[in-house]
């Protein structure tokens, strides 16, 4: 796999031969025949918010583990969608089922019942084993839904006083980007000038069993939320969570450790699971948890599409197709081939996530450049990682 890239003499000169930054667009000429990569950049500068920093690499078409931009040119997809396509680029099988469905029935309001909706019920709450599931449209939903839900069951069953739960979170977590998340936030990148904030979360050191103990002697506390791969959780630690347990599995979940959930690896059961990214979003939990809610105090609009739940049962049905134990077999690969680079380069971390050691001529986004130069897309963040290089469930199809 990396014998295609740069020899290891390249990787200690990765100041060179990076691609210029898109000058802010002041119009967009229009272009006569397919439109070029340069196009498209000055067109997004132009027309959309500086929200991203994308990779220069204006992409047409994907299929299994590659893309294609524009211009023809082939990539291997190091990024995966940020875990959004562990099936892989345009599955056959979950591109005839958006086609099928698609051309009976797309959309039913909660207000009526459609004959997909239990149908996914059935299959994922057998699949990961709890008693009931609730749809929706992405895992940051999933997180401000269970947060919520975990309100309800601490007032209704630990009996916390009114208006007064807490969330407990571990240090470092990322959740999503709406008020709600950003209050439990520790990167200043995420919350730094959009306060103020939402109060009610009380953030301790990851890790730290006699810290979320002690926390837990706060009769307020309603739960606990924490990421189960999150830079390096410690053997045990999972298993220390009291009371009520959220586990943020949407980037993690779904076949991208190796098991289905990361969880699995330590053998605990959460008592609530948040899923994302290759299946939308959605959250798992049993009886005593979901029978606080009443009928009407929750919804989403499109939770429980038809054509949602379609999709969404067919891409569980791939993910089944030892998707997990080939993610571990080439995770493996991925941890040792890097340990060949010379060690002030880069160190291989949990997650496979490359550190680069930054200097004033190298830093990640340099060498996710060079990467694309090489035909592979990567993309860094926060200065000294390259991104998202999980163990990735690659496929052929």
């Amino acid at each position: 796999m990396f014998s295609k890239l740069a020899p290891l003499q390249r990787f200690a000169e990765l100041s060179g031969g990076a691609h210029s930054s898109v000058a802010s667009a002041t119009s967009v000429k229009t272009v006569q025949g397919p439109p070029t990569s340069d196009y498209i950049f000055e067109r997004e500068s132009k027309c959309g918010v500086h929200n991203y920093h994308p990779l220069p690499v204006a992409l047409e078409r994907g299929k299994c583990i590659y893309l294609w931009d524009v211009e023809g040119r082939k990539y291997f997809d190091f990024l995966s969608s940020y875990s959004a396509v562990n099936q892989g680029h345009c599955h056959p099988k979950i591109v005839n089922a958006l086609k099928s469905q698609g051309n009976k029935l797309t959309f039913t309001s909660r207000a009526f019942y459609n004959n997909v909706l239990g149908e996914y019920e059935e299959y994922i709450t057998k699949l990961f084993n709890y008693h009931e599931v609730l749809p929706m449209n992405t895992g940051m939903e999933a997180g401000e839904t269970a947060c919520k839900l975990a309100h309800r069951w601490g007032y209704t069953v630990k009996r916390i006083q009114k208006h007064k739960a807490k969330v407990v979170l571990a240090a470092g977590n990322f959740w999503g980007r709406t008020l709600f998340a950003i209050s439990s936030s520790t990167d200043p990148t995420s919350y730094d000038g959009f306060g103020p904030f939402m109060p009610g979360f009380d953030v301790i050191p990851c890790n730290d069993l006699p810290a979320l103990e002690h926390a837990f002697q706060n009769p307020k506390v309603a739960v606990f939320v924490v990421e189960p791969i999150q830079g390096e959780v410690d053997p045990g630690y999972l298993m220390g969570a009291p009371d009520l347990y959220i586990a943020d599995e949407i980037q993690s979940g779904l076949a991208r450790t190796g098991r289905w959930l990361a969880v699995d690896h330590e053998d605990v059961r959460p008592d609530i699971v948040l899923l994302g990214k290759a299946l939308s979003g959605v959250v798992l939990w049993d009886d005593d948890i979901m029978l606080t809610i009443k009928l009407g105090e929750y919804g989403s609009t499109y939770g429980g599409n038809p054509l949602g739940c379609r999709v969404a049962i067919v891409a569980l049905e791939v993910l089944e197709e030892n998707l997990a134990e080939n993610a571990e077999k080439m995770g493996i690969i991925l941890v040792n081939e890097p340990m060949k680079l010379p060690s002030n380069v880069v160190t291989a971390e949990l997650l496979n996530a490359i550190v680069i050691k930054e200097t004033k001529d190298c830093d990640a986004w340099k060498v996710c450049l060079r990467l694309q130069d090489y035909g592979l897309l990567a993309k860094p963040t926060h200065g000294d990682i390259i991104n998202e290089i999980i163990n990735k469930p690659i496929l052929s199809f």
